[in-house]
């Protein structure tokens, strides 16, 4: 790679793995958590030390929230905005980050003009042209479409040879989402397994302190997406569909046209959004409920317990660990002062097994009765748009699974993905296992 890209890489990472390891061998929880390959494993012991210091806990690099009162109140704030500023940076570091900007025509997860990192009033003008996608009217609209789409994958793996195992992550639990979203931005479904492998590769980028390997291939990963992007924006120019982002594309300009990073940025954020997360909801749901014999005979006796246990398994698995954002005015949280400028991680993973909302927080429990108080999708103006997409996906897609193949077990250890932000499964070796005669598919709501 370039010299360029190499200096990218140490104004973006490089700087950051040097501050973060000299801060985990000063014993640094929140360093811990990024460094120590077992506390990224189980970080949950790691949360409860934090919790146990107070609501808002100083760190080296900077201050951590993990109870679920205090995450709340930092991402429903107008105190905090999302985004770097590269003016807060040490002079040197400014820099770095600074002097040789990213190719302008790739656009990142953590890239403005991208959701995530953009706020009022670009992130509310955005955020109100693709709302409509994901109203509860529009999901619920698209309950057929799931049901079909897991039949049909469900029948691809009924359809192996007997007692042959298979990875129901690259199967199943990555092709069910992506292959939806897919058909509503238009993304040819010859293309979903190529998206997934971007995805991927891209994922890091989501983290801090990436190695320069990691850096490479995400930097290569969103150039190539990126690059497709560009060109499929033009044939949808040429051809539109009746997809979003052919509506996207031809907005007037009283509806305010978007330039080609505007939507670069929109696509490629719902299309990873649109299956990253949801991927880790189905895999880290299906080995907890493989796990739990007795969830899963609750959901079996009870059908009507599937949308809490999806919900259940958000909480105690959150596909997203943690959030930062950044005070842009004098103000406190849960009493604790936050001085203008302080950047802070609001960990996800670890509110939503806060004890003083959710009793014996370490039991997956599918009765749980306010499991829907997690903090999974985010809270406030960054509130995850994709929410009732991914719950959908999440209840129908495993519900099925476990109807059709109700002896599922695991071939070997599941393996964790080796990001930090996102959390969940790259492998899930398992057996169907199920000898019974195959039932008829459900009929489509």
């Amino acid at each position: 790679m370039s010299v360029k890209t190499r200096i990218r890489w140490i104004g973006r990472h490089g700087v950051a793995r040097v501050v973060i390891g000299r801060a985990h061998r000063r014993g640094d929880l929140h360093a811990r958590i990024l460094s120590d390959p077992a506390a990224r494993a189980d970080p949950y012991p790691t949360y409860d030390e934090i919790r146990a210091r107070g609501p808002l806990v100083p760190g080296q690099l900077m201050m951590q929230a993990v109870s679920h009162q205090a995450v709340t109140d930092i991402l429903r704030s107008d105190a905090f905005a999302v985004g770097f500023d590269p003016e807060a940076m040490p002079f040197l570091a400014r820099k770095l980050f600074t002097r040789v900007a990213a190719d302008e025509r790739i656009v990142g997860p953590i890239d403005p003009p991208s959701l995530l990192v953009t706020n009022p009033p670009d992130h509310t003008r955005y955020r109100r042209l693709v709302s409509r996608v994901f109203t509860a009217k529009a999901v619920e609209a698209l309950r057929g479409r799931v049901e079909e789409r897991t039949a049909e994958l469900l029948d691809a793996m009924a359809a192996r040879p007997d007692g042959q195992p298979l990875d129901l992550v690259s199967e199943f639990a990555s092709l069910l989402p992506v292959t939806v979203i897919a058909e509503i931005l238009g993304v040819p479904l010859d293309m979903r397994k190529q998206f997934l492998t971007w995805g991927s590769m891209a994922a890091p980028v989501l983290d801090i302190g990436l190695s320069y390997q990691q850096y490479v291939e995400s930097e290569t990963a969103l150039e190539q997406m990126s690059d497709w992007m560009y060109g499929h924006f033009e044939k949808l120019r040429r051809e539109p569909g009746d997809d979003i982002v052919s509506q996207l594309v031809h907005l007037d300009d009283a509806s305010g046209q978007l330039d080609n990073r505007e939507l670069l940025a929109i696509a490629g954020l719902l299309l990873a959004a649109g299956f990253e997360t949801t991927v880790n909801l189905l895999g880290s749901g299906a080995v907890l409920l493989i796990e739990n014999p007795d969830q899963r005979a609750a959901l079996e006796a009870d059908p009507s317990l599937w949308a809490n246990a999806v919900d259940e398994i958000l909480r105690f698995e959150s596909p997203v660990q943690a959030t930062s954002r950044r005070s842009i005015r004098d103000t406190e949280v849960c009493g604790v002062p936050v001085p203008t400028g302080s950047f802070v991680t609001a960990m996800i993973g670890g509110a939503n097994r806060d004890p003083e909302v959710f009793p014996d927080p370490h039991t997956f429990d599918v009765r749980r009765s306010n499991a829907k108080e997690h903090l999974a999708f985010s809270s406030g103006a960054h509130y995850c748009l994709g929410a009732s997409l991914a719950r959908l996906e999440g209840e129908i897609g495993l519900r099925r699974l476990f109807e059709r193949f109700p002896d599922l077990s695991l071939a070997g250890k599941p393996s964790l993905r080796s990001t930090r932000t996102l959390r969940g499964f790259d492998q899930i070796p398992v057996h169907l296992n199920s000898n019974r005669p195959a039932e008829p598919e459900p009929h489509a709501v």
